[in-house]
């Protein structure tokens, strides 16, 4: 899919659906069985104790893992995405994702959509800057970010290629309340337009959504 900067409009007719949906790591509860139901635009919280299978459950949606029981259903406009497709249409922040610190936020940006062969880079990453809040510092090395530019850097990925589904793994998490502040501001801008699956035991981040679900038990601290 590629994306014209500034283009992409409100994502309507976008549904992710879970039934039964669970994972395991060997013998290891992962993720408990699990339904549940968003629609987008919009913020569904993702809750539940440290281990309870958040950032798994959202790794399942981003087609990322195979999941190991349930089923897991993305539609965006009125069809099907399968798992092997759905890069094209879900973005993901993760605490895991790293940049190349001796690279501008711009150069890592215009790298990462010569990557995804999106139409006229440059342009596309000076857009998502603007999403991330960016573009003043944008010809910053990334080493000299703080915690927080660099969160609103991820998230600045997350929202490159216009996808219709972003998901956010703990994003205000180790950020003063200047980036707390600025994280929850960007979140509540992507969710007017996209589905946001946000992850999050912070309840000021719990609050940006309209409806939540909350995982059960310890996941892998859990025996089969």
């Amino acid at each position: 899919m590629n994306a014209a900067p500034g283009a992409a409009g409100v994502a309507t007719g976008v549904r992710v659906a879970a039934q039964a949906l669970t994972h395991r790591y060997g013998a290891r509860i992962a993720l408990q069985p699990v339904d549940f139901e968003a629609v987008g635009p919009g913020v569904m919280a993702v809750t539940g104790e440290n281990g309870s299978g958040k950032s798994t459950l959202l790794r399942i949606v981003a087609g990322l893992l195979r999941p190991a029981g349930g089923r897991l259903a993305l539609h965006v406009a009125g069809g099907d995405v399968p798992a092997i497709a759905r890069f094209r249409h879900v973005g993901l922040a993760t605490p895991e994702l790293q940049f190349y610190e001796e690279f501008t936020a711009r150069e890592n940006l215009g790298f990462a959509a010569e990557a995804r062969v999106l139409d006229h880079p440059e342009a596309t990453a000076e857009h998502a800057l603007c999403d991330g809040a960016l573009q003043p510092r944008g010809a910053d090395r990334v080493a000299a970010y703080s915690s927080g530019m660099k969160q609103r850097l991820r998230l600045a990925f997350a929202v490159l290629h216009q996808p219709a589904v972003v998901l956010l793994d703990e994003p205000g998490s180790h950020l003063d309340e200047a980036g707390r502040t600025a994280v929850r501001q960007i979140t509540q801008r992507i969710a007017h337009e996209r589905l946001v699956l946000l992850a999050t035991n912070d309840p000021r981040e719990m609050d940006l959504a309209g409806t939540r679900i909350e995982l059960r038990g310890r996941g892998l601290g859990d025996p089969s």
